[in-house]
């Protein structure tokens, strides 16, 4: 494996932020990206709760790796979001 392909045999997503150092967060946020995406790809609709039991990951990091699904550098998908009950929303990856 080179710094250019992950564990999955696919390009790296580009990860950034100031808090971002490569070496150390690399490996996991991408293994984060791809549990999420292949948990969300069935189309049905899921809280940032329901996404946490299902993977372990906390709600924070959910939510960010949705917001990374829609940007150019992760795909461009399609995450739709609607309000499941007052102050819950639920997501759904197209």
């Amino acid at each position: 494996m080179n710094a250019q392909t992950s564990f999955f045999g696919q390009p790296q997503p580009h990860f950034n932020g100031s808090d971002y150092i490569p070496v150390l967060d690399q490996r996991r946020l991408t293994g984060q990206l791809h549990e999420i995406k292949s948990l969300m790809s069935d189309g049905k609709w899921r809280t940032l709760g329901e996404v946490e039991s299902a993977t372990g990951y906390p709600q924070a990091s959910i939510s960010a790796q949705l917001r990374n699904m829609r940007k150019v550098r992760f795909g461009s998908h399609t995450i739709e979001k609607q309000r499941r009950t007052a102050g819950q929303w639920e997501y759904k990856l197209l």
